[in-house]
């Protein structure tokens, strides 16, 4: 019944729009050439234009022109013939410009001759050991940590807040959608990726359950093939916690009720699996997925990565933001480790008032073997990461239509920064070695050798590894998502973070400030175009430099205020990376109730005890 229901709402493709399109062009337009005119005759006397064009051909060039306005002011459109020649040439300009690329900054370069696009080559480490006595002797104008961050902006709460009356709007939207008293069924999900995409597909669920009145069954965790992290909710969030605190919005059990585990043999994995499109919208949910919901009383969709849309109404949108800040509050054995972590940082951080910086560093194995980046291994280097990636991509990067460009890599920014690289970066944004770094990362690539020189211009570099001790990490070996709880709430309360490569742990780790700090990111997200370009340039001065990092603080300053322009259904940015405004009431809130998450529960406990 999914499958005919699915079917029958399926959008019809619109070909006749095409066919007419198809039909104008095949007519093609009369040639603008006399039939036998002779040159040197004396001119006719003036006469009225004809028209040249039929009525057909004229019809299908209005078409055409109310297709494609950009065309309007055009004098001549030309014949059909030449039309068909000028669209080859439009789409072969962008050949021509890749292949120019891949001449100047791919394998061919050195053929050809020409000198390398500026960005192109990684000598991060030799521009590093050129300027390190002028780096070394430059403490003198310290950044003082607790004045980073100079731009403010008030941020606007909604009147009245929805969290108010929420609760009511939710009894009186489940009555407007209802034939019957009662939930719609029950709704089961499974999130899959690490923790911050397990994450999203958590706060999505809510929605969406929120939005088909569903009893939502707590999210099953999928085990990935890149993460190989077996953990459940449970093992990485509070139940009760998650439970109790969406009440009154969205109903939450452990487990479906007998009656039905027995229609699927004990097994939820029988139950059959509705694919739901990426990003699907409000009219889809409901036009789609609760008639069959109401049928068979309980839905399983899964994966459930990005399954909703960022465009949903506020009432559903406010349902995002308290399971995000309010609901999911990490497991005891993680919460309790994390607390001592951020403890331990503050006080190894007394030289800049218990401030510290986190650095979200993913220089991992497999992340330089996804990126295809080059680096000052050599060929023994490219060999292994050749070996890395066919052992566990098992020959995506060898098919015919994927073309590998290492150095236009690097010049888009894409390639994740080295140690080296972001030592360099935050000396010369003022920095000094007296500052507390802490580095979120899984196993760093090469380790010893890439973070002798960020050890030597940041002496107080910290990891996890290095704050606990091994009896306390051991319950964390082989969970990859438990450590990344750890690094998550360790970043979080830093007074800077920097983020080096995309991904769903940064995107929500600045989310989560914005939430905390009045609306500012409080993060470093460096223009790493321009930044590979400056780290490649062997005649720049440590004074320039540092001129450009200054500018590239104070960017990261102005964008880490921004705040989307929201009208209604009109949301294009993430709200787990900018959840103000919608989420701006639950910040407002100062009683215990939204001291939302684990986080504020370390940090509360952490100036409780040093009172």
């Amino acid at each position: 019944m999914a499958a005919h229901i699915a079917t029958a709402m399926k959008p019809k493709s619109n070909n006749s729009n095409s066919n007419n399109n198809s039909n104008c062009c095949s007519n093609g337009y009369s040639s603008d050439v006399s039939n036998g005119s002779d040159n040197n005759s004396p001119s006719p006397p003036p006469s009225p234009p004809k028209p040249r064009l039929t009525p057909s051909l004229s019809q299908c060039r209005r078409r055409l022109r109310s297709k494609t306005k950009s065309f309007v002011r055009r004098e001549n459109l030309g014949s059909g013939l030449n039309f068909r020649r000028n669209l080859r040439y439009l789409l072969l300009l962008p050949l021509l410009y890749i292949s120019g690329l891949l001449m100047c900054v791919g394998p061919f370069s050195g053929f050809w001759g020409y000198a390398s696009v500026p960005g192109s080559v990684y000598r991060s480490y030799e521009n590093f050991q050129r300027l390190w006595d002028d780096i070394r002797l430059d403490n003198s104008s310290a950044l003082e940590l607790s004045s980073v961050w100079k731009y403010k902006r008030r941020v606007k709460v909604q009147k009245p807040c929805p969290n108010s009356t929420a609760r009511n709007h939710f009894s009186m939207y489940r009555t407007s959608i209802m034939e019957s008293p009662g939930s719609s069924g029950y709704l089961i999900v499974d999130a899959n990726g690490g923790l911050n995409q397990q994450r999203s597909a958590i706060c999505n669920a809510v929605a969406v359950a929120g939005l088909l009145n569903a009893i939502l069954v707590i999210p099953r965790f999928e085990l990935n093939s890149v993460w190989r992290d077996p953990s459940q909710f449970g093992d990485i969030y509070d139940e009760e916690h998650f439970i109790n605190n969406l009440k009154g919005y969205v109903n939450v059990v452990r487990e479906l009720p007998e009656a039905l585990m027995e229609r699927y043999d004990q097994n939820i994995s029988n139950i059959p699996n509705f694919r739901v499109q990426a990003w699907a919208t409000v009219n889809y949910y409901l036009g789609v997925v609760l008639p069959i919901l109401r049928d068979q009383r309980v839905i399983r969709i899964a994966p459930f990565a990005n399954r909703l849309t960022m465009n949903v109404p506020s009432h559903i949108q406010l349902l995002r933001c308290i399971t995000n800040y309010k609901a999911l509050k990490f497991s005891t054995p993680i919460s309790s480790l994390a607390g001592k972590l951020v403890s331990r940082m503050i006080e190894r951080s007394s030289m800049t008032g218990g401030k510290y910086v986190s650095v979200h560093l993913r220089f991992e194995q497999d992340m330089v073997a996804f990126s295809c980046c080059v680096y000052e291994g050599g060929e023994a280097e490219k060999l292994k990461m050749d070996s890395f990636r066919e052992q566990e991509w098992k020959g995506k990067f060898k098919r015919k239509d994927r073309v590998i460009v290492p150095a236009l890599n690097r010049i888009e920014g894409k390639c994740p920064l080295t140690p080296v690289e972001v030592g360099l970066m935050l000396r010369g944004m003022g920095f000094d070695n007296n500052t507390s770094i802490y580095i979120a990362s899984g196993k760093i690539y090469q380790a010893e050798k890439h973070l002798a020189p960020l050890r030597e211009m940041f002496p107080l570099l910290y990891t996890k590894e290095s704050l606990a001790t091994p009896d306390e990490l051991a319950p964390f070996e082989g969970h990859s998502s438990k450590l990344a709880a750890l690094d998550y709430t360790v970043s979080l309360f830093s007074e800077v973070f920097v983020t080096t490569q995309g991904g769903n742990f940064p995107q929500f780790l600045m989310g989560h400030r914005r939430f905390l700090f009045n609306g500012h990111s409080k993060t470093i997200k460096p223009d790493k175009r321009k930044l590979v370009v400056l780290l490649q340039d062997m005649d720049i001065s440590w004074k320039a430099f540092k001129d450009e990092m200054e500018v590239m603080l104070a960017e990261s300053d102005r964008k880490g205020m921004m705040v989307p322009r929201v009208k209604k259904f009109n949301r294009k940015t993430s709200i787990y990376t900018y959840p103000l405004p919608e989420c701006a009431c639950l910040q407002s809130s100062n009683n215990s109730t939204f001291r939302l998450t684990e986080g504020a529960n370390v940090l509360n406990s952490h100036h409780e005890s040093t009172r």
